[in-house]
């Protein structure tokens, strides 16, 4: 198992000075145990930040425990700019052409398309009016981590930068993608329809995730992202079960922004979906198929960025005092799959994308995104133009796209990760 970084200095230190010193055994274990007692102490300081007090705890069948926290004790509210900030309980507006797109969906024919999506949790209860659920953090979550001050980020350079790539930068961050995108306007908001799945991961310091990047400034320093969709991720969660997630990040993954509510930032208004928990019934293969919907927007009148879940939850909402690239719009969206490749003995890894199957086996074997869409500057849903495609190594993951009457703007996206023509 990883420990905390911080952790894992002090006790190497501990040891290089017993060594220097020929300290007895007894000093020795004293020294370890300092450092470990200072560890322990990072983590329950974390952990008192993360978790607040909750009104009413479920259990849920997977293990996990959601915690019903008073609104306006969550997490955002510790953030020094929301001290005092008034809660709005709802968007000022909803993209135009949303609840037409709702009523095609909810006539739609096909059965598969239609099933509902579910937590796991809301078999166990559910959270009263005018709490949140929070899914509790436990200390072996942060110890996974690479640190304890590096629990619940991401590790740098993850959103793909899909022109003008440098190769020697993928090789670096592991990360690998499969995607389409649009750039060169300005972008208030986009929508998808996933289909959910478990992809099989390789290694615990691996993931894979389907989501959608709303962008804004340069791939430098300064790239500002709201992120949304599903991972499995053993190394954040401890397990391998599909979860509903968000991100985001104002300085390009370095200091700012987390999962989910693991830092001040996102407020949440809903009290029946919780970020980061366990999302069920899931496509099979030459089965039924699963999907959720994920909006996210630009509010015109206050400015906030919004999230909707399906087609009846509004989630929450980023303030826009959070981004300086994102401030006004985003310069970029992309929709699309990640994984990281650890290359483990020099091969790639088996960590599959999607359904782990290619786009071309098509619908009820591979992955796919549905009715992608746009919010542009007057509030309108719109079908994107000028749609790319990106991916790393298309025998490992690739992405195909197409566009009917049913499914709108869509792609098939994903793969096995090693086989034969990725080795």
């Amino acid at each position: 198992m990883m420990v905390g970084g911080g952790g894992g200095k002090h006790r190497a230190l501990a040891a290089v000075l017993c060594l220097w010193v020929l300290m007895s055994p007894h000093s020795c274990g004293a020294a370890r145990l300092e450092a470990g007692s200072k560890q322990t102490l990072n983590v329950q300081n974390r952990l008192k930040r993360i978790n607040k007090k909750p009104v009413k705890s479920i259990q849920s069948p997977d293990g996990d425990i959601i915690d019903c926290v008073h609104i306006s004790k969550q997490p955002a509210f510790d953030h020094p700019y929301l001290k005092d900030h008034k809660i709005q309980m709802r968007p000022s507006y909803h993209p135009e052409g949303l609840f037409v797109d709702n009523k095609a969906a909810s006539s739609s024919t096909t059965k598969e398309r239609t099933n509902p999506i579910n937590q796991l949790w809301h078999q166990n209860g559910k959270c009263p009016e005018n709490t949140i659920p929070i899914r509790r953090t436990k200390s072996d979550d942060v110890l996974r981590a690479s640190s304890v001050k590096r629990y619940g980020k991401k590790k740098q350079r993850t959103a793909p930068q899909p022109r003008s790539v440098n190769p020697d930068l993928i090789n670096q961050s592991g990360h690998q993608h499969a995607i389409a995108y649009v750039e060169g306007d300005k972008y208030y908001g986009a929508k998808a329809t996933i289909n959910v799945w478990e992809p099989k991961i390789q290694q615990s310091n691996e993931f894979s995730l389907s989501q959608l990047w709303i962008l804004g400034g340069s791939f430098g320093e300064d790239l500002n992202s709201i992120e949304a969709g599903w991972q499995v991720s053993p190394d954040l969660y401890g397990d391998n079960n599909t979860r509903l997630f968000t991100y985001w990040t104002s300085d390009a993954y370095q200091a700012t922004g987390c999962y989910n509510l693991l830092c001040s930032g996102f407020i949440q208004i809903n009290n029946e979906i919780s970020m980061g928990a366990s999302i069920s019934p899931l496509s099979s293969y030459r089965g039924s198929q699963y999907d959720i919907s994920i909006l996210i927007w630009k509010d015109p009148k206050e400015g906030n960025w919004w999230m909707q879940f399906g087609n009846d939850y509004v989630l929450g909402y980023w303030p826009s005092f959070l981004f300086s690239n994102l401030a006004d719009s985003a310069s970029m969206v992309e929709w699309g799959g990640e994984v990281v490749n650890s290359e483990l003995d020099g091969e790639h890894t088996s960590t599959q994308m999607g359904s782990g199957h290619f786009p071309e086996e098509g619908f009820g074997k591979a992955s796919y995104f549905r009715n992608i869409q746009v919010v542009d500057g007057s509030n309108n849903l719109k079908a994107p133009k000028g749609i790319g495609t990106f991916t790393e190594q298309s025998n490992c993951y690739d992405v195909q796209t197409g566009d009917n009457g049913d499914w709108g703007h869509y792609f098939y996206y994903g793969g096995p990760g090693k086989n034969s023509n990725c080795p």
